[in-house]
């Protein structure tokens, strides 16, 4: 479910003399002495309310007298929720705030706004943390009722508007171009939507999150999942589901 595992992400400007880390990441002792060894930590941000993002913010809060911020005011410590919108300068550095909802209600992307171009000639610069909206390789879980594929179709047109930045996830490795990989993943939920669309077809059905047929449809579009992730696959059925009936209904 994790990839490689969840990547910890440490910002700051040469010379700043302190760095912000996004996502800590499990309570693993040995990780939190690694992250900082990169200087003083000002500022803790999670880009979202699951475990492997979270487990260890109280504790490196503690260790590090930093503030916690997060879309979710129930995760924050010492500090205020973040605010879409919102530029946060911290580190030498600009961090804004992008809501970007969908994989869960709270998910938000982080867009690095001085980070420089690799192209000097680039129209568009910073680059983007996109939490799990966007993972390194593969795709996402939107597990209704806290995520919504219509709000993550959202989310992903708006990434799309960053332009070709550099996309640094918190899965997998880091991606050269956010716009291009935005339109894949939204093309990707397109193509399983018609496909859902398709397998009610076949079922007679019409949209609904009744358990037999969210297990039925999972048979039809999913059917060579790996059973230890089957659950994900069933979620994402439940979400596409939803969307489809709200649309309908709409």
């Amino acid at each position: 479910m994790t990839l490689d595992g969840t990547n910890s992400l440490v910002i700051g400007a040469p010379g700043a003399g302190g760095v912000v880390v996004v996502d800590p990441g499990p309570a693993d002792a040995a990780h939190l002495r690694a992250l900082q060894q990169f200087g003083p930590v000002e500022l803790i941000l999670l880009t979202h309310h699951h475990h492997d993002h979270t487990e260890a913010a109280p504790r490196f809060a503690a260790l590090t007298g930093a503030p916690v911020r997060a879309y979710d005011a129930a995760l924050c410590l010492d500090a205020p929720p973040l605010v879409d919108g919102e530029r946060i300068e911290a580190a030498g550095t600009v961090v804004e705030v992008v809501a970007t909802p969908g994989h869960t209600a709270d998910s938000v992307s982080l867009h690095l706004v001085t980070d420089a171009a690799a192209d000097p000639a680039a129209s568009a610069t910073g680059s983007m943390l996109t939490g799990d909206t966007i993972l390194g390789r593969g795709t996402t879980i939107i597990a209704a009722p806290d995520g919504s594929l219509a709000d993550y179709l959202a989310s992903l047109d708006r990434l799309r508007g960053y332009g070709a930045i550099p996309v640094l996830p918190a899965h997998g490795p880091m991606l050269p171009d956010l716009a291009a990989v935005s339109c894949s993943y939204a093309a990707h939920r397109r193509t399983r939507l018609d496909e859902v669309r398709a397998a009610l077809t076949t079922l007679g059905a019409s949209a609904s999150t009744d358990a037999d047929l969210v297990a039925a449809v999972t048979d039809a579009v999913y059917g060579s999942v790996d059973p230890a992730v089957r659950f994900a696959a069933e979620a994402s059925v439940r979400a596409q589901l939803v969307y489809l009936r709200d649309d309908t209904a709409a």
